[in-house]
């Protein structure tokens, strides 16, 4: 894949996606993000590829949109704007593979929007997270009043995003935006190590539970119990079952073939 502001690297059954442009802090405009989606669609269809780490280029994950681009748009291209941006997460929260956002450093407005996007989230202890969107006299327009309410909680959601105020990666930690801090050296190869882990267990289980829990988030009690009776059974249909069963009477390590 060659674009010009990500960086894809497949190792085995993992690829690596950057935002490789450090010249603006990694900045969201239309053709960064039309590069992710393509790539993010494209990692989709390989089924060779069953787990993705994002991250960032330089000192930012991504720092936020891109303000210069933004400010000259009239009121239906900022639509269209936001609704390209927001296709994007729901592409990242939906796609088949887990992604885990490797935050290396300002994941702010959009780019707290992509990290949330993410099924997982490490971050360096470097790392600061953000909506400051009211500042420019506008509110999160990539997902951000929706998933970060359900991340955190409305209180805390409303807090971050009516104060603009940014935090520490251990305070993202404390409220629960990110699920481990780790020294900024590490961040690569803990997230690698957590990537690795996921990739031990049987593809299908993965995917369902991937599925599983994103239906929870939209749906009541009643119907999210019967989604996942539905997506076990089809964990149960699959073969890897049988030989993550049977690996475990035998006290053995499963070899999983992914049916």
């Amino acid at each position: 894949m060659d674009y010009n502001y990500v960086q894809y690297q497949a190792d085995g059954k993992l690829a690596y996606v950057t935002v490789n442009r450090p010249e603006a802090l990694n900045a969201l405009n239309e053709v960064v993000i039309g590069e992710l989606l393509d790539c993010f669609q494209k990692i989709n269809d390989d089924h060779g590829i069953e787990c993705v780490i994002l991250t960032g280029s330089g000192r930012s994950f991504v720092a936020g949109a891109d303000i210069g681009t933004m400010r000259d748009l009239e009121v239906l291209d900022g639509r269209d704007f936001t609704m390209f941006g927001q296709r994007l997460m729901d592409y990242i929260e939906n796609m088949r593979q887990p992604v885990i956002a490797a935050v290396n450093g300002f994941a702010l407005g959009g780019g707290c929007e992509l990290a949330m996007a993410c099924d997982i989230r490490i971050a360096s202890e470097k790392a600061k997270f953000g909506q400051p969107e009211v500042n420019l006299g506008i509110i999160p327009g990539f997902g951000g009043t929706q998933r970060l309410p359900r991340l955190i909680g409305k209180g805390m959601a409303k807090y971050l995003i009516m104060t603009g105020e940014h935090i520490s990666a251990q305070e993202a930690l404390r409220i629960g935006l990110v699920q481990k801090v780790v020294a900024p050296e590490e961040l690569m190869n803990e997230a690698k190590r957590v990537a690795d882990l996921i990739l031990s267990k049987a593809p299908v289980a993965i995917r369902m539970a991937k599925c599983a829990v994103n239906t929870a988030e939209d749906t009541d009690m009643r119907s999210g119990i019967a989604y996942e009776a539905e997506a076990y059974t089809t964990c149960f249909q699959a073969k890897d079952r049988v030989e993550g069963m049977s690996a475990f009477l035998e006290k053995r390590a499963a070899v999983f073939q992914g049916k």
